[in-house]
């Protein structure tokens, strides 16, 4: 039988331990010693400090763009997606140069024309080539500090469309969709709005912990954050869209006029006064009401500037009373 060398040997134990578990009990705490493992009884959790009066914690991102990806292959000849896979489709000449001029802007937007120099962005893109290749586009207009981190997201990928895609038998599919509703109808070994507003549910709650939790990167470091953080989402027109649904609690007749953003274009939630993200921050009324907005979706906007995290907008057709008959005759009630 071997013998324990020396710095091996038992560590004594504490009195009132049962004899027939005292050899393997002396075995685990010397192996725990001479390793220096730490013991379950030694470990501490560092739990995040959600306090706002830490001058330490990481602040919310400024801004949250949705940007979709340049002119593909597939916007130009939809007879593409029966010849490469979707997920394969690639940007054009011009998609290239939608891509680059849309860093450019956004990188005039993050530094507020240059007068800014604290500042960053970090990445959240599909995986589709066409996005991917939106993102290395948009790169060149930023240095490699400047980019505090990117993550590929499938739950933000284009809506499946059922593989290999006969124009014409997708022509028909789409006149179908608009019979049917655009949200709810499912193509062929593909998905709906719905199932998209599923996973991109998915992404938000997690979007939102990354925020509420602190994990961006403080743009002037731990030892000066800075408030000019900015998160971008390199995704497609659809996807984007059900996005704002999502995150504004849009309905489904709302997200049905809404109107597609262009290739390389992008849209800007940026933290009003309040310190909730409104689309009016950044963009004008009529802006948004060519892009699809209402005008109750506009006075939620209007809201949201001024609001604070944690708040309802009581007064917004969600909260109230809009899925109802009006009120106005009281003896139309049940009781």
């Amino acid at each position: 039988m071997a013998v324990v060398p020396s710095k091996c040997r038992p560590a004594a134990l504490p009195s009132g331990v049962a004899p027939p578990r005292r050899a393997r009990l002396r075995w685990c705490r010397s192996c725990e010693d001479t390793l220096r493992v730490p013991r379950r009884r030694q470990v501490v959790v560092a739990v995040p400090d959600n306090n706002n009066n830490n001058p330490l914690q990481s602040p919310r991102p400024r801004r949250i763009v949705l940007v979709r990806h340049g002119e593909s292959e597939g916007n130009v000849d939809e007879a593409a997606y029966s010849r490469v896979p979707d997920p394969r489709i690639g940007l054009t000449a011009k998609g290239w140069s939608d891509a680059e001029v849309c860093g450019r802007r956004l990188r005039d937007l993050f530094s507020d024309g240059g007068a800014s120099v604290d500042w960053k962005v970090y990445f959240y893109v599909s995986p589709y080539r066409r996005t991917l290749e939106t993102l290395r586009g948009i790169g060149h207009a930023f240095e490699p500090h400047r980019i505090a981190g990117v993550r590929e997201e499938p739950r933000i990928r284009e809506q499946d469309f059922g593989n290999f895609q006969d124009r014409e038998l997708m022509r028909v599919e789409k006149e179908l969709r608009l019979r049917y509703g655009r949200f709810f109808y499912r193509f062929p070994n593909g998905e709906s709005a719905a199932d998209v507003y599923d996973r991109i549910t998915g992404f938000r709650e997690t979007l939102r912990a990354d925020i509420d939790l602190g994990r961006f990167e403080p743009p002037g470091g731990p030892q000066r954050p800075s408030n000019n953080m900015n998160v971008v989402l390199v995704s497609h027109g659809l996807t984007l869209r059900v996005f704002l649904m999502r995150w504004y609690k849009w309905t489904v007749r709302q997200f049905e006029g809404l109107n597609n953003l262009g290739n390389g274009a992008a849209i800007v939630m940026q933290t009003g006064r309040g310190g909730r993200y409104s689309l009016l921050v950044h963009h004008g009324a009529d802006e948004l009401r060519e892009f699809g907005l209402t005008d109750e979706m506009l006075q939620d906007q209007l809201w949201q500037e001024t609001a604070r995290p944690g708040d309802l907008n009581y007064t917004f057709m969600t909260y109230g009373q809009a899925f109802f008959d009006p009120f106005a005759d009281p003896s139309s009630l049940i009781i």
